[in-house]
């Protein structure tokens, strides 16, 4: 198969985590030919879904990890897959990109559907299952956010479309930030905030548990550093192994269906004790600790995913 990835600069991947050069090598010894390009480079041209980029191959060799060809622009509507692997921020540059897709629909499989991508971002879905989540509200009104606050004392705050932790900030019922936070994030962003209520357990990690096809295949737990609420290895979390519960296995039963329906072939969702908290729909990360703890190709999973969907 003809392979396309949209994604950050391969050249600055960490190729020990990084899930995007992960997928890119077992596609590689499956046989297929590798396209890179970087979501700047995605153009509609009279009709032609173009992109400029450049074939390249991968090897396991920190710094020399892609090699690149020439750059030349391609029309999307000739390869078989395109990979949606590009880092939020979840802003218009993000969903210029999966409209543009979008257009490809009938000829060429993107993953993850971009229709659906751009429509259940990761914060968001989550409203669809509130019996699966701890209490949440999104708003700008900064007296909702504070009646919230008052409401369940120990809270969460962080931007409704930010991504790796940044912006995440916990208020205690002895806090007395809220009013200037608010402040700091509605001057420079015109976006709601979302907050929730804290949940204690988080202390024991922020499992990640990994869907392909609508299907649970493992977890990771992302315990926070010392002195930390955040969990997200981007801020110093710490990858351990641990298996699913019958709680996890619960809450992918319920989304799972759904995921699978929606062309969401590789998910992962951000699991906090008994809650679900985020459905990550965008660059889903954990492909890469899950196989070393579990001992399982999960890249070879979801390219087998693929491959069903286009047989």
């Amino acid at each position: 198969m003809k392979i396309a990835f949209q994604m950050d600069p391969i050249g600055d991947v960490n190729i020990d985590a990084d899930s995007s050069f992960r997928l890119a090598e077992e596609a590689q010894l499956r046989g297929h030919d590798l396209f890179f390009y970087t979501p700047d480079k995605l153009a509609y041209q009279e009709g032609r879904i173009t992109a400029r980029g450049h074939e390249f191959t991968v090897q396991r060799v920190q710094g020399d990890h892609a090699q690149l060809g020439p750059e030349i622009e391609v029309n999307l509507v000739d390869f078989d897959v395109v990979w949606l692997r590009q880092d939020p921020p979840f802003d218009m540059h993000y969903i210029t990109s999966t409209h543009l897709l979008d257009r490809l629909k009938g000829h060429t499989l993107v993953v993850n559907d971009p229709f659906w991508v751009r429509n259940y971002p990761e914060k968001l879905m989550v409203l669809d299952f509130p019996d699966l989540t701890p209490p949440t509200t999104i708003a700008r009104d900064l007296d909702t956010i504070k009646a919230f606050k008052a409401k369940h004392g120990d809270v969460i705050l962080k931007p409704l479309y930010g991504n790796g932790g940044a912006g995440v900030f916990r208020l205690d019922a002895q806090d007395r930030n809220l009013s200037s936070l608010h402040e700091l994030f509605t001057g420079f962003s015109r976006e709601p905030l979302i907050v929730q209520k804290f949940l204690p357990a988080v202390a024991k990690g922020d499992k990640r548990v990994i869907l392909v096809d609508g299907d649970p295949v493992g977890a990771i737990n992302r315990v926070p550093a010392k002195g930390e609420t955040r969990s997200n290895m981007h801020v110093g979390g710490r990858p351990e192994k641990i298996g699913l519960t019958e709680r996890d296995r619960e809450i992918c039963a319920a989304i799972g269906p759904l995921l699978k329906e929606k062309g969401q072939v590789f998910v992962g969702i951000d699991v906090i004790g008994d809650y679900l908290t985020e459905i990550n729909v965008t660059s889903p990360t954990g492909i890469q600790e899950l196989e070393r703890f579990d001992g399982v190709n999960i890249a070879a999973k979801i390219w087998a995913a693929i491959e069903g969907r286009l047989a």
